[in-house]
């Protein structure tokens, strides 16, 4: 019960902590998106489209940060189940959602080819992963719709991994921001699943 809630409170914290910093640096500080702009080596053929489906990406994944945590909370699921269901609802629908601009973005991600093709894979994982909760919650099945809430809650933080793996590899050692970037996205997937693997083996949520 203590490693649960302790969990519950550090996913949080970092949930609240990682969207302050998203919707400060993309809406405040940088709305024009500059910063990460200049480090792209592919052309966007529309400009106002990826801001608009760029925008749409990450507001979305905030209200899915929002509302992962909550989702998560024994305490809540137990005493309120109305709340909980109408918070996994917003949750999944944040999701669905975002796949339009999810995959949107994901062929004008920096790296080519191999970037590209780490975000589809990322965000197809993102989405089956929610599906699944969903699907087994439905059959009435709580405990895999937990462990696959997890996971799908954990790929959640997948770009917050990715900016943490881009700074360590490019700021930090060197390589290519591209490389970099890459690299990121699939060390993110990967990493990010295990994670939740972990937590589903030792938690008991």
């Amino acid at each position: 019960m203590k490693s649960s809630k302790g969990l519950m409170i550090t996913l949080s914290v970092i949930a609240v902590m990682w969207i302050l910093h998203t919707a400060s640096k993309n809406f405040m500080v940088d709305p024009s998106f500059s910063t990460f702009l200049s480090n792209k080596d592919i052309q966007l053929p529309n400009i106002d489209l990826w801001f608009v489906m760029i925008r749409m990406h990450i507001v979305l994944a905030i209200v899915a940060l929002l509302t992962g945590p909550l989702g998560l909370s024994k305490r809540i699921r137990m005493k309120k189940p109305m709340l909980h269901r109408w918070n996994g609802r917003i949750y999944v629908l944040s999701i669905l959602f975002n796949i339009i601009p999810g995959y949107y973005v994901s062929f004008y991600a920096s790296g080519g080819f191999w970037s590209v093709t780490g975000f589809l894979v990322l965000n197809t994982c993102w989405f089956l992963t929610t599906m699944n909760g969903y699907r087994y919650i439905r059959k009435g099945q709580v405990k895999q719709h937990r462990d696959w809430v997890l996971r799908s809650f954990f790929l959640t933080f997948a770009n917050l991994t990715i900016y943490i793996i881009v700074a360590i590899v490019h700021n930090g050692v060197g390589l290519p921001y591209g490389l970099s970037y890459t690299f990121a996205v699939w060390l993110a997937v990967i990493l990010n699943l295990l994670l939740a693997e972990l937590v589903i083996r030792k938690s008991s949520i």
